[in-house]
């Protein structure tokens, strides 16, 4: 693209100053011709229909209307969507892939502070940060030295589900620690599970000899309730679930009932639904840490996801591949 190319953004504009704060948006209108107070929130809104016939580029995020058809025949000389969020399998059509529109997306950077909150979860887990917290805030003393005899992170056991772009950061991740680290995916072989840092098991194998399991599998028909009531049976007493993928890989009655009974303790971001009932058991156990789905990128995260998109427009102009470009092949098993 020798000239500038006519860019449009297309999301919830509650999130643009957060994802293009002033600098940054001033580099995105230094390489694109984009208007910051045009937001389009309906491809078929007839008050953004002459600058969607002018467009080259969308930058798309979260809220953004699904990108169909109907959207291409508004924006004939679409070259290119660059989604400054994660996945882009629920918005993106079919025609989108069949006219051969470049696709983008920084899903790379959505993970890391997913994977950050997971490592931190792990952490606190071993050192049973949560349960100790929850027992010295009611009994206001601290516990008998020979309390502690489980807790500690030397040689804890943790059990990474899917070796996912989150799944593989927090391997990365977990390397500086004494931790036994084993890693269920089956589209991972021996030895690139080894590379990763992690020892392959099958998926039963693995929830018996971990002391805490950390889901990062996608949102597929395979990974539907993944973790049923027989998985999660697997669990050894006193284990910790670490959910920060999707709710729907977890049996949610079988969760609560082991949750309830108190056998094993979970730090849940994500949950089935979303958010729970308000009467659900799990706000008040003590052994839950439940979280309103925080773990990727929020607040000064979200400039993360806004400059990968002015870099890959900044490749996009130049004419050079795009680092994070999806392929429709990619999303069957993705997120």
């Amino acid at each position: 693209m020798p000239q500038p190319p006519r860019a449009v953004f297309a999301m919830n504009p509650v999130h643009l100053p957060e994802l293009f704060p002033p600098p940054l948006m001033t580099r995105l209108r230094s390489l694109a011709r984009i208007d910051p107070a045009l937001v389009v929130r309906d491809f078929a809104d007839p008050g953004v229909a002459e600058v969607l016939a002018e467009a080259d580029v969308l930058i798309t995020g979260w809220g953004c209307p699904r990108v169909d058809t109907d959207a291409l025949t508004a924006a004939p000389g679409l070259r290119a969507l660059l989604h400054a969020g994660g996945s882009v399998r629920g918005w993106v059509g079919d025609a989108v892939w069949e006219r051969g529109i470049a696709v983008s997306s920084a899903v790379d950077a959505n993970a890391l502070p997913v994977a950050e909150y997971t490592l931190a979860a792990i952490l606190f887990a071993g050192k049973d940060v949560f349960g100790l917290r929850e027992r010295f805030r009611n009994e206001r003393t601290f516990p008998a030295p020979g309390d502690y005899a489980t807790v500690g992170n030397l040689g804890r056991r943790v059990g990474i589900i899917g070796a996912s772009r989150v799944g593989r950061r927090v391997l990365e991740l977990l390397r500086p620690f004494d931790f036994t680290v084993t890693l269920h995916d089956p589209y991972v072989d021996d030895a690139e599970a080894a590379a990763l840092g992690a020892v392959p098991l099958p998926l039963d194998e693995l929830l018996r000899t971990a002391d805490i399991v950390s889901l990062h599998a996608p949102d597929t028909p395979e990974t539907y309730r993944m973790l049923d009531r027989r998985r999660l049976a697997l669990i050894p007493d006193g284990g910790v679930l670490v959910n920060t993928s999707r709710g729907a890989l977890v049996e949610p009655g079988a969760l609560q009932d082991e949750l309830v009974g108190g056998r094993i303790s979970a730090v849940l971001d994500v949950t089935e639904p979303e958010p729970l009932p308000a009467t659900s058991p799990l706000y008040a156990l003590p052994n839950v840490f439940l979280t309103p789905h925080l773990a990727g990128s929020l607040g000064n995260e979200l400039e993360r996801l806004g400059r990968t998109v002015v870099d890959e427009l900044t490749l996009l102009r130049a004419g050079s591949p795009l680092t994070h470009a999806v392929r429709q092949a990619d999303l069957v098993n993705s997120a």
